[in-house]
C-alpha cells in the first residue's frame, strides 16, 4: 500500500484540503521558484511531453492539475481549439487566467478550478490530456486516473511529467542532498511556507513510479502504457492512450 505523504501532516484534514491550501499559499512565488529549482529544464521536459500528444493532432486538450499554466500555454504550439486548464487552487489558476490575458489568448485557454477525482466534463470529451507534477497530488490516485480515461476520447492520448528518483545510485545521492535539503531551503526562503517544499521531497519517495505506475495505468484500462526517464531519472515521462 502506497504510504499517504500530506503536506502539513494535518490528521483533521484531508490531503485535498492541504495540498489545495499549499498551493494558494505558494502560488506567487510558483512559477519563479519551478523554473530555478530545476534549473530551466522543467520547459524541455514539457515540450517534450506536447510534441508527444502532438503526434494525434488533438483540438480539444486538457492539462489537468494544471497550476499557473505552464502547460497548457505550451500545448498552444499545437494550434488547438481549445486548451483547458483545470486545477483545485483558485490561488494558481489566478495567475493562469492572468497569463492568457497577457498573451492574448483567453478564448483559446479556458481555467477551471476544481476536484481532479470528480471533474465536470462528459464522457469522452478531450482528445488529450497533460498533467506536469500533479498526479502525486491526488488524494486517490486511482480515482484521479479513472476520471482521466473517463473524459478523454476513444483514441485520445495522455502524457504525464513527473519528478522521480533517478537510478543510478551515485546521481540519487547528489538528486536526494539538492531535493531534501537545498530545495526546502530556497523554497521557504522565496515562499515562506518551508512544509510545501519539505512535502515535494517526501511525495516523489512515496509514489508508485516506473514500472509500478505503468501497470496503475493499466489497470485503469489506458493502453499501450509506456515510461521514459528524463535527464538522468530526475523526471520521468509516461504516456498512454485509450483504445
Amino acid at each position: 500500500m502506497t504510504k499517504v505523504v500530506t503536506p502539513y501532516n494535518d490528521q483533521n484534514r484531508t490531503k485535498k484540503e492541504q495540498v489545495e491550501e499549499m498551493f494558494d499559499n505558494i502560488a506567487h512565488k510558483y512559477d519563479f521558484l519551478n523554473h530555478v529549482l530545476s534549473l530551466g529544464i522543467d520547459i524541455t521536459w514539457r515540450k517534450k511531453a506536447v510534441k508527444h500528444i502532438g503526434k494525434s493532432n488533438p483540438k480539444t486538450i486538457l492539462d489537468v492539475a494544471s497550476g499557473t499554466g505552464d502547460f497548457a500555454f505550451e500545448a498552444l504550439s499545437l494550434n488547438p481549439d481549445k486548451v483547458t486548464g483545470y486545477d483545485l487552487s483558485e490561488g494558481m489558476i489566478k495567475f493562469g487566467r492572468e497569463k492568457a490575458v497577457k498573451q492574448g489568448v483567453q478564448d483559446k485557454v479556458v481555467f477551471i478550478k476544481g476536484d481532479s477525482e470528480r471533474m465536470p466534463f462528459d464522457d469522452n470529451s478531450f482528445d488529450a490530456i497533460t498533467v506536469g507534477f500533479g498526479v502525486r497530488n491526488f488524494e486517490n490516485l486511482n480515482a484521479g486516473l479513472a476520471e482521466m480515461y473517463r473524459v478523454l476520447k476513444p483514441g485520445g492520448s495522455v502524457a504525464i511529467l513527473e519528478a522521480s528518483q533517478p537510478p543510478n545510485a551515485i546521481i540519487r545521492w547528489f538528486f536526494s542532498l539538492y531535493f531534501s535539503n537545498i530545495v526546502p531551503f530556497i523554497g521557504k526562503l522565496v515562499s515562506g511556507d518551508g512544509r510545501a517544499y519539505s512535502y515535494l521531497p517526501e511525495s516523489v519517495k512515496a509514489f508508485p513510479e516506473g514500472l509500478e505506475f505503468v501497470k496503475i495505468c493499466e489497470n485503469i484500462g489506458f493502453e499501450n502504457a509506456k515510461w521514459q526517464p528524463l535527464t538522468f531519472g530526475a523526471c520521468a515521462m509516461y504516456t498512454m492512450t485509450k483504445k
